[in-house]
């Protein structure tokens, strides 16, 4: 109830004294203290009545009234009975701190007001109740078969007031009604969710992003014909979609929380409806997968990669370019388990073929239908994805007819084209995938070259899986690398065991770092130099503002620290090498 409906109720013989602006709060519950400090006994929106034997001197009335602002309270009604008067420092206190206050007169008891509230909140919540339920039903009735989860969420909108949106375990928005979520928000709320779900934190998460106030409840299917629920929730927790509502579910009451419950389940069976469409395409992925690592003839992989481009790219009517990205999830050690077994009998690969499926998605596409070009196979702890790239600029050869140097297996099409980049897949993505896997996992991506010819896959399958390695080898929780990194001499320092690159780098680099903290003599630096100029002494003097004397003599002090000769390829190559791996 509201607080003006108060003082129409003329047996209630409440007085007015200040807090005109303010009548429209609501009424959830009534609270009767004499306490000085009430706070421990207050939720927000009670209609506080007080006898005033708290107060002792005027300065009593401002920290008693802050408490009650606090604290979120409706409004205070002052009991006449005990000073006559309401005193003017209450008043004023109340004024300050926008409180509505009432004063009751002594004829009126508390529990006359107690009652009257009591009851009146009490029959709204009834209506509240039956009206919910009636919202339930329509829900249930009208979607989303075939209508879509954005139906769901119009009638949130429209019956409840509540803007709400369906987003990937990535944060890419999957569905909503009204404005779209930006991007950046929809991130930030999916890193919460994961982040939430791992530490085991109950539903719904409650998030502030930008001062505005979001709940965020799990999409998952619990009904009869769900998939059993997963003993682990690392198995879930990268692949589940969540519901974001713009609201603050704290307070709710049971039977709208229990109203949003049912809504997750509704679109959870759209989910699955979406996720059992897309095992063609699995399927297909599977089979050339299969075909490709046992070393089938070119033409039977070509065949039965034409079946698969109507699937993928209806309409395009000739095979595509096609890139390979393999991803793999590990998860650390749990305590006693060996390294073989690390993660326990989680298995990585289906994990995986769901995150890739995810991440190969343009984040700033909505909508679930986006991935329906991409084709993800697992294997044991491993995902693969053939991903076909049909608008590249060059022609698109007959796999058996290809000829000049643009169609020797593996290399990339001619011209530009929308080829896929490692940096760029796990941009938009990296913040919340980082949250799921919650310090305790990784996922690590390789992406290849583009190909044009069913010979080129095998090598564009084992290029992505090196490029995977590489990234394995780096920091971080969510790496990844591409086809063009395996060209450089990088590829190969990663590599080496961390006891033979100090060892390196201590025999060669020392010497020179403990010369120049005594003599503050940069050769360090001068070494850095020299070498990036090819060892030339002209462009490397210019570059150090140094004489070239002044630069040989530098170079001769190097060469005496370390018994090396910079004017032998093999001893620029260890020192270049020596001061990559430091």
């Amino acid at each position: 109830m509201r607080l003006r409906a108060l003082l129409e109720t003329d047996a209630l013989g409440l007085r007015l004294l200040g807090g005109e602006d303010e009548l429209d709060r609501s009424v959830r519950g009534v609270m009767t203290t004499d306490l000085r400090d009430p706070s421990r006994y207050l939720t927000g929106g009670e209609l506080v009545l007080t006898g005033l034997a708290w107060r002792r001197d005027t300065a009593d009335s401002e920290p008693f009234v802050q408490i009650l602002a606090v604290a979120g309270v409706a409004g205070l009604a002052a009991g006449e009975a005990e000073l006559g008067d309401i005193p003017d420092d209450l008043v004023e206190a109340c004024e300050r701190h926008r409180l509505p206050l009432f004063a009751v007169h002594e004829t009126v008891a508390f529990a006359t007001i107690t009652e009257h509230v009591v009851r009146q909140v009490s029959g709204e919540r009834a209506g509240d109740l039956a009206a919910v339920v009636d919202r339930h039903r329509r829900l249930m009735t009208s979607g989303p078969a075939g209508g879509g989860p954005e139906v769901v969420l119009d009638l949130l909108g429209s019956d409840l007031d509540l803007h709400a949106w369906v987003l990937s375990p990535t944060g890419r928005q999957i569905a909503g009604a009204g404005a779209p979520l930006p991007g950046r928000v929809g991130a930030t709320l999916a890193g919460h969710h994961l982040a939430a779900t791992r530490a085991g934190r109950r539903a719904p998460h409650r998030a502030t992003v930008d001062g505005t106030a979001y709940s965020l409840f799990p999409i998952r299917n619990i009904g009869r014909g769900a998939a059993p629920a997963s003993r682990d929730v690392r198995e879930s927790v990268l692949s589940d979609w969540l519901l974001a509502v713009e609201a603050d579910a704290g307070d709710w009451p049971t039977a709208r929380l229990d109203l949003l419950q049912g809504v997750t389940q509704l679109i959870a069976v759209e989910r699955d409806r979406r996720d059992a469409a897309r095992t063609v395409r699995r399927r297909l992925a599977q089979e050339v997968l299969e075909l490709v690592q046992t070393g089938a003839p070119p033409t039977e992989i070509a065949a039965r990669l034409r079946v698969a481009v109507p699937v993928l790219l209806p309409g395009l009517g000739s095979a595509p370019h096609w890139q390979v990205v393999v991803a793999r999830v590990e998860w650390d050690a749990e305590p006693g388990e060996t390294p073989a077994v690390k993660g326990g009998s989680l298995a990585g690969g289906p994990i995986a073929q769901a995150l890739l499926e995810e991440i190969l998605v343009d984040p700033l596409v909505a909508g679930p239908d986006s991935a329906d070009r991409i084709a993800v196979a697992h294997t044991d702890d491993e995902a693969i994805a053939l991903v076909p790239l049909p608008a590249l600029t060059a022609p698109l050869p007959d796999s058996t007819a290809a000829e000049g140097p643009d169609a020797a297996d593996g290399a990339p099409a001619t011209g530009e084209g929308p080829s896929l980049h490692a940096d760029a897949l796990l941009a938009a993505v990296r913040e919340p995938l980082s949250a799921g896997l919650a310090g305790d996992g990784r996922l690590t991506l390789g992406v290849s070259a583009a190909v044009h010819s069913p010979e080129g896959l095998r090598g564009a399958l084992e290029e992505a899986r090196h490029a995977r390695r590489v990234a394995a080898a780096r920091p971080g929780r969510v790496c990844a690398a591409g086809h063009h990194e395996l060209a450089s001499h990088v590829l190969l320092l990663p590599f080496v065991p961390d006891d033979v690159r100090r060892a390196f780098t201590a025999r060669l680099l020392d010497p020179l770092r403990d010369y120049d903290r005594r003599h503050r003599a940069e050769l360090i630096p001068t070494l850095e130099a020299f070498l990036d100029c090819d060892g030339s002494w002209t462009r490397c003097a210019a570059r150090l503002h140094l004489h070239v004397n002044t630069l040989r003599y530098r170079v001769g002090r190097i060469e005496q620290l370390t018994g090396r000769d910079l004017s032998r390829l093999e001893d620029k190559l260890d020192f270049f090498l020596a001061l990559r791996m430091s």
